[in-house]
């Protein structure tokens, strides 16, 4: 454990981040992996659906800086892709 104050301080805000970066990537994992398995069973207004929320999710970790904004945009990319293939 940290002897200096600031360094404790650090410490207990890196943890925080840390859970809350986590969260967010769980909950974008959890996103994705509903588009996919909508786009799976060819459900296309379903994955539509699940596309906006996509969309919506890794713009908003992009923001936040819990993933990369290109990182982001990529993803999206590939999505928009997969939803274009069914129709």
């Amino acid at each position: 454990m940290a002897n200096i104050k600031s360094a404790q301080k650090r410490i207990k805000v890196n943890a925080k981040k840390a859970a809350t970066n986590k969260a967010n990537k769980s909950e974008l994992k959890t996103v994705l992996k509903k588009f996919n398995e909508a786009v799976d069973s060819g459900d296309k207004a379903l994955a539509q659906e699940n596309f906006v929320l996509a969309e919506k999710t890794l713009d908003q970790n992009a923001s936040k800086g819990t993933i990369h904004k290109s990182a982001a945009a990529r993803k999206t990319s590939r999505l928009a892709k997969k939803l274009n293939k069914m129709a």
